[in-house]
């Protein structure tokens, strides 16, 4: 396994709609078991093929439980994910990204979602998810589709204007 370089805004193929996995080889396998590391070591708890230059619709998260803190975090990998159903109720919640580097955002999302896709090994996988971890599913998503959270932000800052924010709000 191998930690794989995250590209950055404005590399192009972060605007690039993802190809279909079509094989599920060895080389995917590969591909999968590197995107955990790297998501691991950057660290984050989500992340898109084409965030590390591969234009394949797999996406990687890792995410705890919203209501309890000791629940130990789980591993999803998602290959050709589809979202099939998006809650009438929203949440605007403050999003990064490790494609876009001191930036964070304010992005109204579903809170719950359906995703439909395969594991790893080509089989079907049905999901369905609330909070949180529905949230970085669609940001993961998004950037199969070449969209970026900034494209759906209703307002972008820098993290240290929120600790000025806070500062100033004392």
């Amino acid at each position: 396994m191998a930690i794989r370089n995250i590209i950055t805004v404005p590399h192009p193929t972060l605007r690039r709609k993802a190809r279909p996995v079509t094989h599920f080889d060895n080389e995917l396998q590969t591909l999968i078991d590197d995107m955990v590391d790297t998501m691991r070591v950057a660290p984050g708890v989500g992340l898109a093929a084409p965030q590390v230059d591969v234009s394949l619709r797999v996406i990687v998260v890792e995410y705890g439980d919203d209501e309890d803190e000791n629940v130990p975090p789980r591993l999803y990998m998602m290959v050709n994910p589809e979202i099939t159903r998006f809650s009438r109720e929203t949440e605007i919640g403050t999003e990064g990204c490790l494609s876009i580097p001191g930036l964070l955002g304010d992005v109204e999302r579903s809170t719950s979602i359906t995703v439909k896709g395969q594991n790893r090994h080509g089989q079907p996988v049905k999901l369905k998810l609330r909070g949180w971890v529905a949230r970085i599913f669609q940001h993961e998503i998004d950037h199969l589709n070449g969209v970026l959270f900034t494209d759906k932000a209703l307002e972008v800052f820098k993290p240290t204007e929120i600790a000025e924010q806070s500062t100033a709000a004392d």
